[in-house]
């Protein structure tokens, strides 16, 4: 008898099912979905906002710095990722983050 074990990665479902389970995490643990953009997230906690946007499997963390570590902290549990460190690229878009502010070009 063989087991097959497939990746989620290559089926034609991969998309949705990916979305599902990203999206019933993230509710789960009180994110509220933005009504504009369905890919963004957002929660207030102790009046300190963290902002989740997600693009197909990688996710950007803005927000409260203290929440954005408890964040990761729970992502790592629940997913396996890679902390890739400050925005550098996405989209195209070239990203620095300095003390003066966020500069994109």
């Amino acid at each position: 008898m063989c087991r097959l074990k497939r990746a989620l990665y290559g089926l034609k479902q991969a998309p949705c099912a990916w979305y599902t389970w990203i999206d019933s995490y993230f509710t789960g643990l009180g994110f509220s979905k933005s009504e504009v953009d369905p890919n963004l997230y957002q929660i207030v906690v102790e009046r300190k906002l963290l902002i989740i946007a997600l693009y197909v499997d990688d996710l950007i963390l803005t927000g409260d710095e203290l929440l954005i570590l408890s964040c990761k902290k729970d992502l790592a549990t629940e997913f396996e990722m890679k902390d890739l460190g400050l925005l550098l690229y996405f989209l195209g878009l070239e990203i620095w983050q300095r003390s003066g502010g966020l500069f994109v070009s």
